[in-house]
């Protein structure tokens, strides 16, 4: 290979409306004409780069593409100044990999706003074993503890706890004292693995998809972490405690709410948005610190690395809600 070519996984439109992937050569300079060049080492798998994967014109909007929103790696140049060659940083968020070539590739360039330097305490490996999903997962805590939830209120419940964003949203959950509530769409395929994580009750949708016309049910959590959105966030804040927050970060099941008033006005629940990708700088950093720090969590029983040839099938799994814990992309360069 060249010295000035790459690797990357790249998303192609095909006549009709097709979609195809494969690993191709690329060369830097056809990567966008930003001040900062990076070679990436790891990146993680994240459910808007199996969108995009599959051609969602929501998330990417042009073809050919390389997904990967989130990446960890070192910097080669920076024009602007602002890094040194050779500093290990974060580059997640934003618009990388959604319609900025992202961290499936082994090279990006972006503006040098965008870079972040690697947290201390953090590994660039360990920083992509958090990612954009465990990112999220702490941005929800922090929206928790900001709204004044605390543990003596009673079980936060989790959803999709088996996943990315909540397994590790029930791993800082239970270091910061709170019992748990984890909810998977099924018990049998995903009991064992939330055994692992620590949560105090398993359920499934049969608890958290409520098809009744009820506009209240019997609260059984104080608070929640929603991942999946549609009906089963419905559910949840039918049967949120009083005075209880529920944050809202995904849509694996919908991106309708079909809800009444009364949640809001009898039980003074509150419904807490979560967005990772506009973040402000300040709080990035503070939830990026906290992941090294005080809720550094053990995720090493979570992990599934792969390589570039790998990421085919892990992207099918996801896309069917079979995945568990956190997929990482390892490139040929990352240690």
């Amino acid at each position: 290979m060249e010295k000035n070519t790459f690797r990357a996984y790249r998303v192609f439109e095909e006549p009709e409306g097709r979609f195809s992937r494969r690993v191709v050569n690329r060369s830097l300079d056809e990567l966008p004409d930003h001040e900062a060049l990076v070679r990436v080492a790891y990146s993680a798998l994240n459910y808007k780069d199996g969108l995009s994967a599959l051609g969602h014109k929501g998330i990417t909007r042009h073809y050919p593409h390389t997904p990967g929103i989130d990446s960890a790696g070192v910097v080669e140049e920076d024009r602007s100044g602002r890094f040194q060659a050779g500093d290990p940083v974060i580059v997640a968020g934003f618009d990388l990999g959604m319609n900025t070539d992202g961290g499936f590739g082994e090279y990006i360039r972006v503006p040098s706003e965008w870079i972040m330097p690697l947290p201390e305490g953090l590994t660039l490996r360990q920083s992509m074993v958090y990612g954009a999903t465990g990112f999220t997962a702490g941005l929800s805590v922090h929206r928790l503890l900001a709204a004044g939830q605390k543990p003596e209120q009673g079980p936060v419940l989790v959803t999709g706890a088996a996943g990315g964003v909540g397994s590790v949203a029930v791993l800082i959950l239970k270091k910061l004292g709170f019992k748990v509530i984890a909810a998977t769409s099924s018990i049998d395929d995903s009991k064992d693995f939330v055994s692992k994580l620590g949560a105090d009750e398993h359920i499934d949708k049969t608890v958290t998809d409520d098809t009744s016309t009820k506009p209240l049910r019997r609260p059984r959590w104080a608070g929640a972490v929603d991942v999946v959105g549609g009906n089963v966030l419905a559910t949840i804040l039918k049967a949120c405690d009083y005075g209880g927050n529920v944050t809202a970060c995904g849509n694996i099941f919908s991106d309708e709410l079909h809800t009444t008033v009364y949640p809001f006005i009898l039980n003074a629940v509150s419904l807490l948005g979560v967005d990772a990708q506009k973040c402000p700088w300040q709080l990035r950093k503070t939830i990026w610190n906290q992941l090294a720090g005080q809720w550094q969590v053990d995720l090493s029983g979570l992990v599934q690395e792969m390589t570039l040839d790998e990421l085919d099938p892990a992207i099918e799994r996801l896309m069917n809600k079979k995945n568990r814990g956190q997929v990482i992309l390892r490139h040929t360069h990352g240690q």
